[in-house]
């Protein structure tokens, strides 16, 4: 199929951008990496009247390592990510994602702000932003604003975005010293979208007692969940095959994932169990990433 017909303009400068999507608004869609864009034109999928170029703006690329934080441009590629010491070094869990992220061809050209933009459920860096407590940094021309993570996933493909606004970075906390991280999905194929995925963030004390916990799960409903039960049953606690099974039976009050074409909700709740137990042996033997390792 074709896409349908629309206008094209190229943005110079942020500002440029900004006063287009000011201009018109849910009329327009924006153009980065493309490569979710693109294919939703050609099946006629979305239909917007204008298309904002934006993939030239140096403004929303690079990376700036702060105090406490790490930022990364929202036009930074999986590729770029893939390659940077300064996400290996402070955001372990973000490294560990990037080779998941779909195909070679598509990680050259996509984006992290396009990812975050999109809000697929089944895609790895929102689960990552949410397990990271990662902020969205957003600019219209009514002004500036930070949403947390857990704020800004609402729904299947819904974002606290508001028509008029550009998702311009994404703001991590750097890891620290005593965190550990594990990272798991399952797919068809190695680059496919995840059926089940696991994004974990542990901060594990010198009795190897688990302090704060992070489990969130993608692919599993219409956003990336946290398992809250499954960690509530783990705080305080030393993982061990007891407690691993407890936090397994705990996802049957976390998670609900809907019946689709690839598999039943009972399957997909199963996958999910298989998944924590994974990642939580991983965590418990070391094998978990760390902060600077």
């Amino acid at each position: 199929m074709k896409a349908p017909a629309f206008a094209y303009c190229k943005a110079a400068t942020l500002e440029d951008a900004l006063q287009f999507l000011d201009r018109y608004g849910d009329a327009a869609r924006l153009l980065a990496g493309g490569q979710s864009l693109l294919p939703a034109l050609n099946l006629r999928l979305t239909h917007p009247q204008w298309l904002i170029d934006i993939a030239g703006l140096e403004a929303l690329r690079g990376e700036r390592l702060q105090q406490h934080t790490l930022e990364l441009g929202a036009l930074t590629t999986h590729r770029e990510i893939a390659s940077s010491v300064l996400v290996k070094t402070h955001i372990p869990l973000l490294a560990m994602a990037v080779p998941y992220v779909a195909h070679a061809a598509i990680r050259n050209r996509g984006t992290i702000g396009g990812s975050l933009a999109l809000a697929d459920p089944a895609a790895e860096y929102p689960a990552v932003a949410l397990a990271c407590e990662a902020s969205v940094c957003i600019q219209s021309m009514r002004g500036e604003r930070k949403v947390k993570a857990s704020d800004y996933f609402q729904g299947l493909y819904q974002t606290a975005l508001e028509s008029d606004e550009i998702l311009c970075a994404v703001e991590f906390p750097i890891a620290r010293r005593n965190e550990r991280f594990g990272f798991q999905e399952l797919a068809r194929r190695h680059g496919d979208y995840a059926m089940a995925g696991l994004a974990a963030r542990a901060s594990i004390s010198e009795e190897d007692k688990i302090e704060q916990l992070h489990l969130v799960f993608f692919a599993l409903g219409d956003r990336p969940m946290l398992a809250t039960n499954a960690i509530a049953c783990l705080i305080g606690q030393r993982i061990d095959s007891q407690t691993i099974r407890a936090a397994q039976q705990a996802l049957d009050d976390d998670l609900s994932p809907p019946d689709d074409l690839q598999a039943k909700a009972a399957t997909k709740l199963h996958w999910a169990k298989v998944l924590l137990g994974r990642v939580l042996a991983a965590l418990a033997s070391n094998k978990g990433v760390r902060a600077n390792d």
